[in-house]
């Protein structure tokens, strides 16, 4: 079946406003939803465990690009997180670094490549993030050296 014929709208609201999750499969959505009840309830080990847990399924990486984007950025982009990283933080970030990378060397898109550098950093691999960082800046450049991602890249790059 094609991912548009199952698109669903799953809406959670939030304090400071919402968060609107299109994805294409049950499964996927079923699992995002029990990840964000975990971490609105406080539960951030089992968010982090359930994040684990997705991403290192091999049925993740047949998910969409787009819906696999979407869930790693849930995760990558999450607010108000612990600094340092709990172990259980660095553990699911490990696992999103596979199928980031799988994205990446399929799709070349320069967002990956920012959500794996992410990754890397969260793991405390500095200079592999400072080589992905880089590596995406250079194809952005390529492609919009105006562009906010393009901006957003060169102060990743500077803070390493």
């Amino acid at each position: 079946m094609r991912s548009y014929a199952l698109a669903i709208v799953v809406r959670e609201r939030e304090r400071q406003g919402s968060l609107v999750v299109v994805m294409a499969d049950q499964v996927l959505v079923d699992a995002v939803k029990a990840i964000v009840a975990s971490a609105r309830a406080g539960d951030r080990k089992g968010a982090y465990a359930g994040y684990k847990a997705l991403f290192a399924d091999e049925a993740f990486r047949r998910y969409a690009a787009s819906d696999q984007r979407q869930a790693l950025r849930l995760m990558i982009h999450a607010k108000g997180v612990p600094d340092p990283p709990t172990p259980e933080m660095i553990e699911a970030h490990r696992a999103a670094i596979e199928p980031l990378t799988e994205l990446v060397s399929s799709l070349g898109d320069p967002a990956d490549y920012e959500l794996l550098g992410m990754c890397h950093v969260a793991i405390g691999n500095e200079q592999g993030a400072g080589a992905v960082f880089r590596a995406a800046l250079a194809i952005e450049r390529e492609r919009n050296a105006q562009s906010d991602l393009c901006g957003a890249l060169m102060k990743r790059v500077s803070m390493l």
